[in-house]
């Protein structure tokens, strides 16, 4: 029994012991926390300008948290990355040598209109020995490469190049920004109506336009980057019979240096005849009196008489002629 008893007073004194600390402790916290409390300085009165100038920066603050909070949450759930799913631009180029060139181009533009696409460009040139035809067609992307295959088979294709580029990339970028600066904006706006200075409303109007102008860029360029991934471009070239394709134009020897060379003489000549017709009426208007004048000179020249020469001092007398008689004088 005295073994029982002092175990009981043993855990009594531990159990009393324990309560005091927890005292003791929550006593010291009570008192620090009043402490700071009465140490902490108070808040200085905030100024109406420095409000005004640090709306814009409020604003700028509570837009970049929703749009942290939007960019979560669109990459909550990852965009369907497949094949099928994925944002590809077509582009084709192709060349097509045809019988008739204005019957084909009412082909191409009927099988284009027939896959629900339409024509972008007709340029069309009717000359009889080189008739062509220039057509930008838009198609819906899933039918691009079977308006192709119809389109080759107008003629005798003799070039055909297919380009793609994935922007899958930016079309995901650009959906998160676009969330993004949305909710800058409505942020913004709830800023400008809670104004009450004309400071504040100066500045968060600014900052709204810029923002609404950047949102405007980037819905653009979705825009663009959705219409060219919808509706893919094909440019072809129909070209008739006689038109000379692309290999024989890059044929190098003897023949084509020869051939390009007459041209090139030729189209000298042509300038020659040119230039000279240009100044035939000046050689015809000056030309011709200065060559009569010429020719009535030369003549007056050669019938003119020669000119005497000039009487000299006489040379010695001879040794058997007469003195000379003097002169008779006059007067007394």
């Amino acid at each position: 029994m005295d073994g029982r008893q002092r175990q009981r007073r043993r855990r009594g004194v531990r159990l009393t012991a324990a309560a005091v600390v927890a005292l003791l402790a929550l006593a010291g916290c009570g008192s620090g926390a009043r402490d700071n409390a009465d140490s902490r300085p108070a808040a200085a009165p905030v100024d109406r300008d420095q409000a005004a100038g640090g709306a814009a920066e409020q604003a700028g603050g509570a837009a970049d948290q929703d749009g942290g909070k939007a960019e979560r949450g669109s990459g909550a759930g990852a965009p369907d990355l497949r094949v099928d799913q994925r944002s590809i631009i077509y582009k084709g180029t192709m060349r097509v040598q045809v019988d008739d060139v204005d019957a084909a181009a009412r082909s191409a533009i009927a099988a284009v209109t027939a896959a629900g696409g339409f024509v972008g460009g007709d340029q069309r040139r009717s000359v009889d020995a080189d008739a062509r035809a220039e057509l930008e067609l838009r198609v819906p992307a899933a039918k691009f490469h079977g308006v192709v295959d119809e389109l080759a088979k107008l003629g005798r294709q003799q070039r055909r190049e297919i380009s793609t580029e994935d922007v899958t990339e930016q079309m995901v970028d650009l959906d998160a920004r676009i969330t993004s600066q949305r909710a800058r904006v409505e942020s913004a706006r709830k800023l400008l109506a809670r104004a009450d200075s004309i400071g504040d409303l100066v500045s968060l109007e600014n900052e709204l336009a810029r923002r609404e102008a950047d949102l405007a860029s980037l819905e653009a360029k979705k825009e663009r980057l959705a219409d060219l991934t919808s509706l893919s471009t094909i440019t072809v070239s129909l070209v008739g019979p006689d038109a000379s394709t692309a290999d024989e134009e890059t044929e190098v020897g003897f023949l084509v240096g020869l051939k390009g060379g007459w041209k090139v003489f030729l189209t000298s000549m042509t300038i020659l005849l040119t230039v000279l017709g240009a100044v035939l009426p000046w050689l015809l208007a000056i030309g011709v009196p200065l060559t009569v004048l010429l020719v009535a000179l030369r003549r007056r020249r050669r019938t003119a008489p020669p000119p005497t020469p000039p009487a000299g001092p006489a040379g010695p007398l001879p040794a058997n002629a007469p003195p000379p008689v003097p002169a008779a004088r006059s007067g007394p």
